[in-house]
């Protein structure tokens, strides 16, 4: 049934079948791994700081003490702040 239905809405599909196909894909994840990795980690104290500051205000945000979210459904807290903040000056 699968195959049936892709032939139906991709006819012009092509399974590549060689067996190295995807080596030039893989190299360049490698590369990309490669840039990413060193920023990964909190550089230093400040960083870590910044970074745990943001989480905190983000939870409060979705517990509601902030008067932002007051009156504000649970599930789009979140949206609501962030929506508020976009419009302020």
């Amino acid at each position: 049934m699968y195959p049936k239905l892709l032939d139906e809405i991709v006819p012009a599909a092509w399974h590549h079948r060689e067996q190295y196909g995807n080596n030039r894909i893989e190299a360049d994840h490698g590369q990309l791994k490669r840039r990413l990795r060193p920023m990964r980690h909190l550089r230093n104290d400040r960083t870590a700081t910044v970074v745990i500051a943001g989480h905190a205000f983000v939870q409060n945000l979705r517990r509601g003490h902030y008067y932002l979210t007051a009156g504000v459904p649970v599930n789009l807290r979140l949206a609501a702040a962030f929506d508020e903040r976009s419009h302020a000056t």
